[in-house]
Formats: structure tokens, sequence, C-alpha cells
């Protein structure tokens, strides 16, 4: 799943979802200024990252899946979703958006 969370975009809160899986043989790239996270609809995933720099812990940011701002429909039951601490423990987006530093026309 990826959002357009660059403010002033004309696709501002816009999201879209994909499959990606070993058959498909599908990657996605996720420019700057797009949210993103996923969900394993198997028990056995291997999931990379490429990216276009460094870590940089600083800069890493984001909002709660379950927020529901959005509209996402994801194709899991979040009462059985596993999730990480740092997952679990993210704003909704309505918080995110009150720092939010990528705006549309600046990156």
């Amino acid at each position: 799943m990826i959002v357009d969370v660059r403010k002033g975009s004309p696709t501002y809160k816009q999201w879209e979802g994909y499959i990606i899986s070993a058959s498909n043989h599908r990657q996605l790239l996720v420019p700057k200024g797009f949210a993103h996270g996923f969900v394993t609809l198997t028990n056995d995933v291997n999931f990379l990252y490429k990216c276009d720099n460094y870590y940089n812990a600083e800069a890493d940011g984001g909002f709660s899946f379950k927020t529901s701002e959005l509209g996402i429909k994801w194709p899991i039951d979040f009462d059985q979703a596993i999730t990480s601490e740092k997952d679990a423990n993210q704003p909704t987006f309505t918080e995110f958006e009150k720092n939010n530093p990528f705006v549309y026309g600046e990156i």
C-alpha cells in the first residue's frame, strides 16, 4: 500500500494497494513523499527494501495502519494482526499531518 502524503498534491491522501508475490514477480517503487506499508498474507515471507540513501532515524516517521481517515482497505482483520511495537505506537494520520514534512513540488 502506498499513500500520497505530499501536502498540496492533486492526489493527496489517495492510496493504492498491490499484491506482490514470488509468483507475480512484481516490485514496487515508492517515491519520496509517499508513505508505504505492507501486510504479509502468508507465514513465510522475505521482504527486501532497496533505498536511495542510507537509513536516517530522524527522517523515520509514519502513521498507524489502523488509521480510519484514509479509508484504506487492508486484506486482513486488524484483531488478528501481529505488529511490531513501533507500528503499534504510530499516531493517527491526523496527528502525522501536524508535522508532515512533505510538500508537493518541493521534493
